[in-house]
């Protein structure tokens, strides 16, 4: 893992990034137009009218009412069930070819120090835990 930690902070000096005065500015314009979500000047919608409450209340379940009204009006002939067996017959079945995956040499030498170093952090928190 120390190999890897290494790796990557030195990976990571050799990065360079500019930002150019347009990005620059373009970002601080963003970031002034966004006000938190407790601020209190936030603009409130408008809050209605009890008379909207029941007329969308009143919407809903006359909606619901004429929904099932006409699939109870749909259902008058029983429909026939289908056996289990025959429905599973007639789904096809997938042949899967799995191959178990082979690991180059680099990538098993870094799976085993990488369990090398959870097996030291177990080992040191156990003893730090006292057990």
């Amino acid at each position: 893992m120390d190999k890897l930690a290494n790796k990557l902070r030195q990976d990571a000096e050799n990065i360079e990034a500019n930002v150019s005065d347009e990005l620059d500015r373009r970002i601080r314009a963003s970031l002034q137009g966004v006000t938190p979500a407790n601020d209190q000047h936030a603009v409130r919608p408008p809050s209605r009218h009890a008379g909207f409450w029941w007329a969308s209340s009143l919407t809903g379940i006359v909606a619901a009412a004429a929904v099932i009204a006409i699939i109870n009006s749909q259902q008058d002939a029983p429909v026939p069930q289908a056996k289990p067996a025959k429905l599973f017959a007639a789904v096809p079945t997938i042949d899967l070819k799995t191959e178990t995956a082979v690991m180059t040499s680099p990538l098993q030498q870094e799976l085993d120090a990488l369990q090398s170093d959870i097996k030291k952090a177990e080992r040191r928190v156990r003893e730090e835990v006292g057990l």
